[in-house]
């Protein structure tokens, strides 16, 4: 089962980037020898450079924030 989302933390713009993969998404990333060319090759959909980014993957997102 192929991870559904990829949170990707972008420490050259402070951003934090939640990337909900569609099913055509999740079937093109089989093709790519890793997840991280998989990743590379999104990059200019999403606006990020994965050089500049640290990620993590997951089935299902929950999240918590605290003092916003």
């Amino acid at each position: 089962m192929e991870p559904r989302y990829v949170i990707l933390m972008d420490f050259s713009t402070g951003e934090l980037i939640k990337i909900r993969l569609s099913d055509e998404q999740l079937k093109a990333s089989e093709d790519y020898a890793d997840f991280e060319e998989f990743l590379s090759s999104i990059e200019s959909d999403y606006d990020f450079k994965l050089k500049d980014c640290l990620y993590m993957t997951c089935h299902n997102l929950s999240e918590r924030n605290y003092n916003l």
